[in-house]
This record gives structure tokens, C-alpha cells and sequence, in this order.
């Protein structure tokens, strides 16, 4: 998928690129819940997808290495809250698929927590 974005600030840090693209995505899915009348998951999955991207876009301009680590950690929190949700409409039969989605989040939530322990050694 292409991002829309053309600043070099997502074209040039993978973790916020993969994270505005998956809240692109996220927000498509929603709405395709929505259609279909899916509005308590479609409302709990546009706010926690879309918040791991806000989370790592914060980050970007933490105050210190702890709160950079901090915001990242949100994001990884957001990133698992999503994937529950994700995982609640994978095994509900009148809901869209959404494995193209959980697979993405997992590429996000390694990259997350590699991004948090090399930060973590860094700073120690």
C-alpha cells in the first residue's frame, strides 16, 4: 500500500510509515463494520487501531528516553487491545475478515517491542 503522506518524517521512519498505514487501513475496516451494523467493535477498533500510530507519532517528540519509551509502550498496549478486538471478529462468523489486519498488527507489535528493548538498553 502506498502511504499518502508525503512528509519525510513517515517516509523515512518505518515504524510510523507502518503505523499510518495500518490506521489507513484500520479506519477502512471500521467503516466496513459500520455498514454492516457492526458499531460497538467498529467504534472500540478506530479508537485503539488509530491510537497506535497518534502514540508513536507523540513519541517522536518525547521529552527524555524514558518518555519515549513510555509512549511506545502505549502504543504496544493500543497494539494489543486492537489485536483482541481483531481477534473477536476473526471468530465471528458475520463479521468481515480481518487477517490481513492481524497480520500487519504483528509485524507493528515486533517492531514495537524491538524499538522498546533497544531503547531500553540504550538508556541503561
Amino acid at each position: 500500500m502506498m502511504i499518502f503522506s508525503k512528509s519525510d518524517k513517515y517516509q523515512n521512519n518505518p515504524i510510523l510509515k507502518e503505523t499510518f498505514e495500518f490506521s489507513l487501513e484500520i479506519v477502512r475496516y471500521s467503516e466496513s463494520l459500520e455498514e454492516k451494523r457492526k458499531f460497538v467493535l467498529a467504534k472500540q477498533i478506530i479508537r485503539s487501531g488509530t491510537s497506535i500510530g497518534a502514540n508513536v507519532k507523540e513519541a517522536q517528540n518525547a521529552e527524555s528516553k524514558a518518555d519515549f519509551i513510555h509512549k511506545m509502550k502505549i502504543a504496544l498496549k493500543e497494539a494489543d487491545e486492537t489485536e483482541y478486538w481483531l481477534f473477536l471478529c476473526e471468530n465471528l462468523d458475520s463479521y468481515p475478515n480481518p487477517g490481513k489486519l492481524i497480520e500487519k498488527l504483528n509485524t507493528i507489535i515486533k517492531i514495537l517491542n524491538k524499538i522498546i528493548s533497544s531503547s531500553k538498553r540504550i538508556s541503561s
